[in-house]
Order: C-alpha cells, then sequence, then structure tokens
C-alpha cells in the first residue's frame, strides 16, 4: 500500500483568532458567550455525520490536504484534548499544558485508515464530554488560567473559544471539499445533463411566478443548468440573466447561442454587469440552492434580497427533510451533498432575509421525495 503524501506540518500560532475575525471560516471569537460554547459543540459535531457518510471520505482533495476522514480524526482528537485542558484548569492552579504534535498523531494512528461509522461515533461522543465539561464550570471559574508550553496564556473562557474555532474551521474546510465535489460531479455530468420538459407541477409554479411579474422583468437565474427554466420564463415575456456554478453549464450554454457567465452566488458580485445600479426584478433558483450548506443558506437568500428591488419576485426549491445526505442517483453519477429544510426553519430564514413568503407548495420528486416551492416577495 502507497503511504498517503505527508502533510505539511502546521506551525502557525492561531490564537490571534480571539482577537480577530478568521477571514477563511468567518468565525468571530468575540461574538461566542461562554454558555454558547456547548451547544455550538454539539450542533457542530452533529454536522460531521453526513459529511462522514460521504463516498469518498477517504479521498484527499489534493495529495497534501487531508481527508474529510483525516478531519474528523483531528476534530474527534481535539475534543478530547480539549476537554482535558479545562478539567486540567478547574483542578489545578495554573497547569501548563503538554505540548501536542497533531501532525504527529494523525501519522502514528493512520487517521486515513480508521472506520468512518465508528469515527462518527467516537466524535459525537467526544463533542458531547468536552461540552460537558464546559456546562461544569461554575460561573466564578471562567478566568481561571492555564499556559501552553509555549507561553500562551489562557482562561477557561478564551481555552473554549479557541477550541471552538478549531472545530469550526476544519467543518469549514470539509464543507469546501464537499462543494468543490458537488460542483465537479456536475461538470462531469455537463455534456450528457438530459434537456428534459418542465413538467406539470413546475409549471404550475412557473406560471404563479410570471404572473408576479411586470412585462419583461428582469431575472436573475441561479442554476441556469441546460437551459430548460430560462427558455420557459422567457418564452413568458421575462429578460434572464443565466448563470451557474458549473462551468460546463455555462459553456453549454454559450454553445447554443445563450450568454452565460459562471456565479457563485455565495460570494460573488450578483450585479448585472450591463446595468450594476439597477436591481432585478426577480430571482428564480430552482432545484440548485439544495446543494447549498445549512449555515450558508442564510447568507444567499439576503445577497439576493440585497440585488432584487422590492417586492420583486423569488422562487426557491428546496428538498424537505432534516440533515444532509449524499446523493449518487439520476443523471448525475458522482455524488453530491444535497441539503433538506423543514418548512418552518425555511420560513425563518427567508423571513430573516428580507423576504415575505407567498406561498410554499409541496411537489414529489422523481423518487418518492418532496420538494418545497417557495414563491416569495422582496420586502
Amino acid at each position: 500500500m502507497t503511504s498517503p503524501a505527508a502533510i505539511e506540518p502546521d506551525t502557525k500560532d492561531w490564537t490571534w483568532v480571539l482577537d480577530r475575525p478568521c477571514p477563511a471560516c468567518g468565525y468571530v471569537a468575540g461574538a461566542v458567550t461562554a454558555d454558547r460554547l456547548a451547544p455550538t459543540i454539539r450542533d457542530n459535531a452533529t454536522a460531521w455525520a453526513g459529511f462522514l457518510a460521504a463516498p469518498m471520505v477517504r479521498d484527499r482533495p489534493a495529495p497534501t490536504t487531508w481527508s474529510i476522514l483525516e478531519y474528523a480524526c483531528h476534530v474527534r482528537d481535539v475534543h478530547r484534548r480539549f476537554a482535558e485542558r479545562v478539567r486540567l484548569m478547574l483542578t489545578e492552579d495554573g497547569p501548563v499544558f503538554a505540548n501536542w504534535d497533531q501532525d504527529a498523531t494523525a501519522v502514528e494512528d493512520r487517521y486515513g485508515e480508521q472506520d468512518p461509522a465508528t469515527v462518527t461515533e467516537e466524535l459525537l461522543d467526544a463533542a458531547d464530554a468536552a461540552a460537558a465539561r464546559y456546562e461544569s464550570v461554575p460561573p466564578d471559574a471562567w478566568a481561571r488560567p492555564g499556559l501552553r508550553d509555549n507561553g500562551s496564556a489562557f482562561t477557561i473562557e478564551s481555552l473554549g473559544r479557541y477550541h471552538l474555532h478549531d472545530v469550526v474551521h476544519h467543518l469549514h474546510d470539509v464543507r469546501s471539499a464537499a462543494k468543490d465535489a458537488t460542483i465537479a460531479a456536475y461538470e462531469a455530468s455537463a455534456g450528457v445533463y438530459g434537456r428534459d420538459e418542465i413538467d406539470e407541477s413546475l409549471r404550475s409554479v412557473l406560471d404563479r411566478f410570471l404572473a408576479m411579474l411586470q412585462p419583461a422583468a428582469h431575472v436573475l437565474e441561479i442554476g441556469s443548468g441546460h437551459g430548460r427554466d430560462a427558455r420557459a420564463l422567457e418564452a413568458g415575456g421575462a429578460r434572464v440573466r443565466r448563470t451557474d456554478v458549473t462551468p460546463g453549464f455555462v459553456e453549454r450554454l454559450r454553445q447554443d447561442g445563450y450568454a452565460a457567465v459562471v456565479l457563485d452566488p455565495l460570494g460573488d458580485d450578483l450585479r448585472d454587469p450591463a446595468a450594476p445600479d439597477m436591481p432585478y426584478d426577480a430571482v428564480w433558483a430552482s432545484a440548485c440552492l439544495v446543494h447549498v450548506a445549512r449555515a450558508d443558506l442564510p447568507v444567499v437568500l439576503r445577497r439576493l434580497a440585497a440585488v432584487t428591488r422590492t417586492g420583486g419576485a423569488l422562487h426557491v426549491s428546496l428538498k424537505e427533510g432534516d440533515d444532509e445526505e449524499w446523493s449518487v442517483h439520476g443523471t448525475v453519477a458522482a455524488p453530491r451533498l444535497f441539503v433538506y429544510w423543514r418548512e418552518g426553519p425555511l420560513r425563518a430564514a427567508l423571513a430573516d432575509a428580507g423576504w415575505d413568503v407567498v406561498e410554499i407548495g409541496h411537489s414529489d420528486g422523481l423518487r418518492g421525495d418532496v420538494w418545497l416551492d417557495v414563491l416569495a416577495r422582496r420586502r
């Protein structure tokens, strides 16, 4: 068996995240209060279960970048290590923590060869134990001190915020890898992705959406795919700006004679370069935001609202359910990550982002699943 490439040791001092936001993962230590440490640690651990079920859980996205499994093993061990440090800070005066070489541990414990199901359970247990340790801290003990072997000083509270950044940051790492894998799955199938016709259920949603628009309304389409929906919207009198995060779909649209751009609604400039100061009249995002991470969907919804005029229309469709799941069904053979939503939390996310829900319908999918079909207006 060929040994995996060595990971470059992380020798950076990350204590600066206690003083300023992390530009990579967005973590803001100052926004985390002591009472939120335990529930946030447990929530973070729950999210790992879906990623550890990924078909490519052992695959490294690059030779010197950890796989999902390796990251998860590290996060499990981080919880164990920090729970022990908090115990020391509660029972000893100013303990000095033993050095932990995380990169050596990954090699010695063969992170990449461990069983994902076992790691899932161990990570959940370790996170729960760490959360319970923080819950056990008396109100007057949060300022108790401890020292790393390099002299970095912590209180229990600052250690908790530092601990939380580590696991949040690595969840961001694997979410980025999952996003890249999902885009790559569509990219590999872009040339053969079907040109299926709009079914009766979607036609009904599309007609109601068009009824919300003025003639020649300017519509931003997120996730244009092979262009089926845009053609139907234009047949109904709308002007559509076609976008997709998958380059292969954009290239196919261009080959068919349509203007289209690669665009990620989470981070790219959503304004139309032809009229950057003019808001859109509507946004159409059918069956595409289902791949957006749960924590990121509210951000996307706010960004879409920011470029839509007051009273403008929105269509979003998401799969109904709980948690996340990797799928290899359908035209796309490679695994894609789907994020499921319930109507209540989805309504709340839309309202918080500046959208007034007109309706949320329920339609049957092709494999016994249920879609939540949203129509809303910009507040």
